[in-house]
């Protein structure tokens, strides 16, 4: 493609005019075949026809031998002339139609060439005449139009010269042909390059009107196309000059209506396209200008308008996008709602809660507090796990109801989740408004709530947090909160209790507790000390119970009242039972293995460990492992394991212990609150006495009527005793006088690590051999 002039002149070729790129000229003739065929067709036809007239001149030589010569040649040249010009009609490409063109040339040549050998002044004419034909009417491409040119000349001049006449002349007419051919290349070139610069000015003319066209086609297809309503409007009186069809849709009107509708009708209020366009004279694009327009039918739509200045033929001018946020606008609004509120009870959540209790502590007053009553339900899971999840529902709709009520219109109650609320208060004195707002809540919610005819019990422990007596920022101000719920709960529950700064710091002990425990596992300081068990009516060992030790240094070992805390976390507690589970199991199969009988070993089950249901199956696959038999083991637990979540999940794992040939006892029997009721439904084979009832067993008579019931329960249900504590000879002959079977306690032994065992085990052999039995009594 010719870009400019100058580019024009490097890409023609400087003698014949053409291009230089082959593939350019061939599109150059390629073009122009059809003009070609034309201009050859007509050349042939005119060819044919002049020479029929010529015929009449050659009669002229009648009579002469030159006639049938000159007349052989005229007929030759009329039927080529003919043939090519049906050739030139049929060809398909510019070769065939180069091959039909020179063929003539050339045969019409030698018919010529015969002709003019009459020499006559026609003749010398037709000479000069032929090749300046050939030069300028024949289509052929520049180097034949030369080669066939310059041709025809020599063929015309031997036809013509006769060698008997001077040669001066001949010379010049050699000299004048050779100066027309030499003229013909001049002009023949220099039409090639003004037609091929003509040809590249109206081929890249053409091209740019092509893709003005396809711009403009494109550009329509996509305005129409766009799915959102487009509008272009006069600036000066807001006229409609081109709408698409998505905006007659939207707006409810046809072509002929949008003819006359002008955009200042549109909005609903008129002050709301001077915003606009006040708005795009500063930024020129605008992308979110919201609006409310007025369709077609009347009614009212909320709409973002996206609009731009541009120029229309000089007239200022806008085009405008709408996009209808009418129905999105709604969801927002649901989803807003659905983000900050409860889907239960419609309370506010927890998200929004907070951004209103950090509102109030930023605004508040110099004489203004702010409370926080949190709130948790007692019992809930009761209901769920009795009545369904429906009734609890039905329980937590109706909390937040009386929550609400209680509240008034000064105080925010919110659901947090679950079965926990908030109610925020801000008040000059917010504590004391807080704490009587509690006991009205307390007193509130102990009244039942009616489902399907029965009468739910739920109750409530609420902890009490204010600024600015407790703390300042929202954060800390909810741990309050909660540290408070959390020692409501700690002492009964159902209760209302005011956060004080030692909560926090018992927090802090139970942290860094929690947090010396796991160091003091990685360490292996938690080890097993062995208590032995002794019959009181053999003298002999019965066993061992492992008891959990924390060696905190070589000489410093701690019992489990110094980290009590540390059992009662769910995590901890499975870890502590598991490192204790592995020594006991190692240090049973070691002293098997060097031949002394240890007896049963009891190991104690905390109620973190119950939260695992296999815990069964863990226990009795390590036993195994260790070549042990279960029988060898017994397992201790207290009634706390009864009291969790979990509850549900201990029968099942000690009765699949117990048919294993483990032994279950129930530990410090006689201080919890449901200790019979245990007895029946559980696979419990021992029970022992707590060493509280056996410390004064013989100075206090409440205590020796509690142990002789105790043991009297025992023998009457089948059940093995054991006493706990037992320090002195004369506690142990009053238990065997009672009839109470083992005891364990300073008196026989205090706990011993197991490198001690070994010899403990030793001595008791000796001992036995000897037969040295009673040694306590």
């Amino acid at each position: 493609m010719v870009q400019s002039s100058a580019s024009e002149d490097l890409r023609l070729t400087a003698f014949g005019g053409e291009f230089g790129d082959s593939a350019m000229e061939a599109a150059f003739r390629a073009d122009r075949l059809a003009e070609a065929k034309r201009m050859a067709r007509l050349l042939f036809a005119l060819s044919a026809v002049f020479n029929a007239f010529f015929l009449l001149s050659d009669w002229r030589f009648e009579g002469t031998s030159h006639f049938v010569v000159a007349l052989s040649a005229r007929f030759g040249v009329i039927l080529i002339s003919l043939c090519c010009l049906v050739a030139a009609h049929l060809t398909r490409s510019v070769r065939e139609l180069d091959l039909v063109a020179t063929l003539w040339q050339w045969m019409v040549g030698a018919g010529v060439a015969v002709l003019v050998g009459t020499r006559s002044e026609l003749a010398l004419f037709v000479v000069v005449l032929l090749p300046t034909v050939y030069y300028l009417t024949v289509p052929l491409p520049f180097w034949l139009c030369l080669v066939n040119g310059i041709g025809l000349s020599i063929l015309l001049l031997t036809g013509y010269l006769d060698l008997a006449q001077p040669w001066r002349l001949s010379l010049g007419l050699i000299v004048a042909v050779a100066m027309l051919n030499a003229a013909m290349m001049i002009v023949v070139s220099r039409a090639n390059r003004l037609d091929r610069r003509q040809w590249a000015a109206v081929t890249a003319a053409r091209r740019a009107n092509a893709r003005l066209r396809e711009s403009e086609n494109l550009l329509e297809k996509t305005f129409q196309a766009v799915p959102l309503p487009l509008l272009v409007s006069a600036l000066a009186d807001g006229r409609v000059l081109k709408c698409n069809e998505a905006a007659l849709r939207f707006y409810g009107a046809s072509q002929e209506q949008a003819a006359h509708l002008k955009t200042t009708d549109i909005y609903s209020t008129g002050d709301q396209r001077a915003h606009l366009l006040r708005r795009l004279d500063g930024e020129g694009v605008v992308t979110d200008f919201p609006s409310s327009i007025r369709i077609g039918d009347g009614s009212r739509r909320d709409v973002l308008v996206a609009a731009s200045l541009i120029e229309l033929g000089g007239t200022p001018g806008m085009v405008a996008a709408v996009i209808d946020i009418t129905e999105r606008a709604a969801v927002e609004q649901q989803v807003r709602y659905a983000a900050t509120h409860d889907i239960l009870t419609g309370l506010p959540n927890r998200a929004a809660f907070q951004a209103r209790l950090e509102a109030d502590l930023r605004t508040r007053g110099p004489d203004q507090g702010v409370c926080l009553l949190l709130i948790d339900l007692d019992g809930l899971k009761d209901v769920n796990d009795s009545l369904g999840h429906d009734a609890g529902d039905v329980a937590l709709a109706e909390t937040a109801r009386r929550l609400q009520v209680l509240a008034g219109a000064t105080g925010m109650v919110a659901r947090l989740g679950g079965d926990e609320f908030v109610l925020l208060l801000a008040a000059p004195a917010a504590m004391e408004e807080g704490r009587k707002l509690g006991l009205h809540i307390l007193a509130d919610l102990r009244r039942p709530v009616s489902y399907q005819g029965r009468q739910l019990s739920i109750k409530a422990s609420v902890g009490v947090a204010a600024c600015p007596e407790h703390d300042g920022s929202s954060g800390e101000l909810m741990k309050d909160a909660d540290l408070a719920l959390y020692a409501a709960k700690q002492q009964g529950r159902n209760r209302l209790m005011i956060y004080a700064p030692s909560m926090r710091q018992a927090v802090s002990e139970r942290v860094t507790l929690l947090r010396d425990i796991m160091d003091a596992l990685a360490g292996d300081q938690i080890e097993p000390f062995y208590q032995p068990k002794v019959s009181l009516v053999t003298g002999r060992l019965a066993g061992f119970e492992a008891l959990v030790r924390w060696r905190r240094s070589p000489h410093v070992v701690l019992a489990p009242a110094a980290f009590e805390l540390a059992l009662t976390d769910r995590e901890v507690g499975v870890l502590i039972g598991e490192r204790m589970l592995r020594r006991v199991v190692s240090d049973v199969r070691n002293w098997i293995e060097a031949g002394y009988d240890c007896g049963r070993i009891a190991v104690n089950l905390s109620p973190a460990e119950f939260t695992h249901r296999d815990l069964a199956m863990k226990l009795l696959r390590q036993f195994h492992a260790a070549g042990i038999a279960a029988d060898r083991f017994d397992v201790e637990i207290t009634e706390t394991v009864f009291l969790g979540r979990n509850s549900d999940h201990v029968a099942p794992i000690l009765d699949e212990l117990y048919r294993a040939g483990v032994n279950v006892a129930l530990d410090d029997f006689g201080t919890g609150y449901a200790g019979l009721i245990h007895l029946k439904q559980l696979p419990i084979d021992t029970i022992k006495i707590d060493r509280g009832f056996v410390k004064d067993i013989e100075q206090d008579a409440f205590d020796t009527a509690i142990v002789c019931a105790v043991i009297e329960l025992g023998r009457n249900l089948g059940m093995r005793v054991i006493a706990e504590g037992v320090e002195t000879a004369g506690q142990a002959r009053f238990l065997r006088e009672r009839g109470c079977e083992f005891a364990q306690g300073f008196l026989f032994c205090r706990p011993l690590q197991s490198d001690d065992v070994p010899a403990f085990l030793r001595a008791e052999n000796e001992r036995t051999a000897r037969g040295r039995l009673d040694l306590f009594l």
